[in-house]
């Protein structure tokens, strides 16, 4: 009979003796992987569906921005207050596809170029309304679920 003792004696240690991070995880980084992809590509085609000139207000980031924030809110309170989900579940979803999804670093792109064509109010009116959007939509989106789960689970 084997035991864990066994297992791990039997393994020749990394180079430096410290265990690789990533052993076990290539279904996480797979998924997390398509995820991305897939939350990449509706990024993309909310963008193209819904265009803003060079110098106009980034409004298609501010709202894919908050959307996939009050997402994310639903999601990490339905997976962890709510009915047991598969462990790729939250790599998936939560890091692969609304990672994908939600762009903070065009955010910081769009108030870099507000700021530099001459446009200070609208850029810090996106930098606040991105921050205040977001935050709030995590927030309501998470509450609301909650309650409507809690109200579900009492009846």
């Amino acid at each position: 009979m084997t035991t864990s003792e066994d297992t791990v004696e039997s393994t020749p240690a990394p180079v430096g003796g410290r265990p690789s991070v990533l052993r076990g995880q290539g279904p996480a980084v797979a998924v997390v992987a398509v995820g991305g992809a897939i939350g990449a590509v509706a990024r993309y085609a909310a963008g193209l569906g819904w265009q803003t000139g060079p110098s106009a207000f980034p409004w298609t980031t501010l709202l894919i921005n908050v959307f996939g924030c009050a997402v994310i809110g639903v999601f990490l309170v339905a997976v962890t207050e709510g009915r047991p989900a598969h462990p790729l579940l939250r790599p998936f979803f939560g890091t692969g596809v609304l990672g994908g999804f939600t762009t903070f670093s065009t955010y910081s792109v769009d108030i870099r170029r507000l700021l530099e064509a001459g446009r200070p109010g609208p850029g810090l009116a996106y930098l606040g309304l991105t921050l205040v959007g977001a935050l709030g939509a995590v927030w309501a989106a998470a509450a609301l679920t909650r309650r409507v789960i809690h109200r579900g689970g009492a009846r």
